[in-house]
């Protein structure tokens, strides 16, 4: 007779390899860490060989190959069997109740999401939104790992094999500031600004690169290698007259330059914006959820 291993086993071994420590992840678990151990102890039985490094209490913990395998594949049954758990909410009639999780991207979330739970709460008092913010990649993996439910993202961005909606569209506008813009002919041209004047976010932000592909900015000698962490970082630097940058206009629209001596202006070329998209796992039973608080993101945007 076939051995299965149990959901709960696979959610003790995934804890672990995120905390890389029994009692921490035992506490994650709301378990005591002897229920952790031997969960996972089971588990290596029915795999057949040791998932960690057995090493002194004070090294750290170290997976082994097959260990890491069975952790990918685990987070990818946990994310099936959350999607199964979800035809709850079909049988219920009411698509738009109990907890969904989002995640957001911090280029997105401080101009939407209390826009969006104020909006939700009014029309879907039944529905609890739990809101993450953090970097597309991250997201991404928290989606496909079943440990988020939808993402609101900027896009074009790879998304894999994951279904998505475009809501709406953000267009870029360049912020420079009020002492400087005089200086520069209007229209502005990018071969008109010093080199090094164009302040851009890290690069783990995708607005970055959203950016710089819908402005058209090929010259690189104009990008300043210094790059900030925030768009309230990348405000402040160009209201001290170091240059230019690019803020979406959702984020103008939320007051993000007030009280800021700056102006406003088109860049170069024709219209540019990013699109602002719903992600979620094709295998999700809460597609009209999704569609529906679609709707209340485009109505907003």
């Amino acid at each position: 007779m076939i051995k299965w291993p149990s959901l709960k086993q696979l959610h003790y071994l995934i804890t672990l390899h995120e905390t890389r420590h029994f009692n921490d992840a035992a506490e994650r678990c709301f378990v005591s860490q002897s229920t952790l151990s031997k969960g996972i102890q089971n588990l290596e039985e029915i795999v057949g060989c040791p998932l960690y490094e057995k090493k002194d209490k004070k090294s750290p913990l170290v997976f082994t190959q097959a260990g890491e395998l069975v952790v990918q594949q685990g987070k990818e049954l946990l994310a099936k069997a959350q999607d199964l758990v979800e035809l709850g909410y079909i049988c219920k009639g009411d698509s738009m109740q109990g907890q969904l999780r989002v995640g957001c991207i911090p280029t997105i979330a401080p101009f939407l999401l209390g826009d969006l739970v104020q909006d939700v709460n009014t029309r879907f008092p039944q529905l609890n939104l739990l809101l993450r913010e953090d970097t597309t990649t991250n997201l991404l993996a928290a989606l496909r790992h079943g440990e988020l439910d939808v993402l609101i993202l900027a896009l074009p961005v790879d998304i894999g094999e994951m279904d998505s909606r475009v809501v709406g569209h953000d267009p870029f506008r360049m912020v420079i500031s009020d002492d400087q813009v005089e200086s520069i002919p209007t229209p502005i041209k990018y071969a008109d600004l010093p080199d090094e004047s164009v302040f851009l976010l890290e690069k783990e932000h995708c607005l970055t690169e959203h950016a710089v592909s819908a402005c058209q900015l090929t010259a690189k000698e104009k990008i300043n290698p210094f790059s900030a962490t925030s768009l309230h970082t990348l405000v402040q630097m160009v209201a001290n007259g170091l240059g230019t940058t690019f803020i979406p206009q959702m984020a103008i629209d939320h007051g993000l330059l007030e009280n800021q001596n700056l102006a406003v202006i088109d860049p170069p070329g024709k219209q540019a914006y990013r699109d602002i998209g719903l992600v979620w796992r094709p295998s999700s039973s809460r597609v009209d959820t999704f569609n529906r608080l679609a709707d209340v993101v485009s109505g907003l945007l």
